[in-house]
């Protein structure tokens, strides 16, 4: 083999992987400039069916007749993707975003399907942006909004952190941004009235661990489960341990069964001291303690957390959805408290 060969071989896996990643890119451009068409494309769809229905008028009654015939003849003229429902939805993300310029391509249309099912603006807001922040698929998506995410944090919220989050998305940027009240655990499939040890909780959580850090939140590590620390001697154990890459710093999360007691504050907040001295490096921030039960006492948690320096919170799980009326009723009654 001479020495041109030798050069051709030697340079052969680095042209290969050229290739592939040019390859790679032009696909994920072509993908991209296809949801680009069709989203606007169905925007177009949207307003010609609202101008004809309505003559302009957002707020007039649209007849249910032109949607059907509309569905039957598109149909039979183009194929799938024009049924009675879709039409329906294509219409309403025209009326959703009268101003094409304010749609995200970040979204496929899947996306935009799923959001606009709501009928609150300030909800819709959210997750757009939400799926823009933390990249969602669209059973992500689904999942996050029938757990009512944007609800659960709304109500944790005064009105203008409510606007807030609705324009913006929940970004992380201190401890507090990665805390819900409460946490839903309603993939794990435990009937509400069953009975369970503490450790079957932990197993389940860890079993689902896709979903359970998809409840977390952006940016969660698993680390390990009953973390062992010793001290003068005697064991202890943290539940869950995670690593936070955003705000670089552990997360440690502690279940209970029942109500939390402030023995269990009490407890993490001894953990929390020892990853201060034992665990963290350099270039750690201290680490972030989460006690969640199913009930809490708020009395009780304001006093046995008082004075407490380390970042602790105290949460409650749910086993099952939240009532979506009863949330978007308190939610409502928030904005409208001056």
């Amino acid at each position: 083999m001479n020495k041109n060969n030798d050069i051709l071989h030697n340079n052969y896996d680095n042209l290969k992987n050229e290739i592939g990643l040019l390859l790679q890119k032009g696909r994920e451009q072509a993908g991209r400039a296809v949801n680009t068409i069709l989203l606007q494309t169905y925007w177009n769809i949207g307003r010609h069916i609202v101008e004809y229905e309505q003559k302009g008028e957002a707020k007039a009654e649209y007849g249910s007749e032109l949607i059907d015939r509309l569905s039957i003849d598109l149909t039979i003229e183009f194929g799938k993707g024009f049924s009675r429902s879709n039409l329906i939805y294509i219409r309403k993300f025209y009326l959703c975003f009268p101003k094409s310029e304010t749609l995200s391509h970040q979204l496929s249309w899947s996306h935009y399907f799923e959001i606009i099912k709501s009928d609150n603006d300030l909800e819709i807001s959210f997750y757009i942006k939400q799926c823009e922040i933390e990249n969602w698929s669209v059973r992500e998506l689904k999942r996050q909004m029938k757990s009512m995410l944007f609800h659960r944090f709304a109500l944790s919220k005064d009105k203008k952190g409510i606007l807030e989050i609705a324009n913006n998305g929940v970004d992380v940027l201190n401890p507090q941004d990665i805390i819900k009240e409460p946490y839903i655990f309603e993939f794990l499939n435990i009937p509400q009235k069953e009975k369970y040890l503490e450790g079957e909780l932990e197993e389940k959580l860890i079993n689902n661990l896709e979903d359970f850090l998809l409840e977390l939140g952006k940016g969660f590590a698993f680390i390990g489960r009953q973390y062992k620390i010793t001290l003068a001697n005697r064991h202890f154990y943290v539940d869950l341990v995670f690593y936070h890459r955003i705000l670089k710093c552990f997360v440690l999360i502690d279940l209970k069964r029942g109500e939390i007691e402030h023995n269990d504050i009490g407890q993490m907040n001894m953990y929390l001291n020892y990853f201060i001295k034992e665990e963290n490096v350099e270039d750690d921030n201290p680490p972030i303690g989460i006690v969640l039960g199913a009930y809490k006492d708020t009395i009780m948690v304001e006093y046995a957390t008082s004075g407490i320096t380390n970042q602790l919170f105290v949460s409650k799980y749910q086993l099952y959805l939240p009532d979506r009326k009863q949330l978007q009723q308190e939610l409502e009654r928030l904005m409208f408290i001056e």
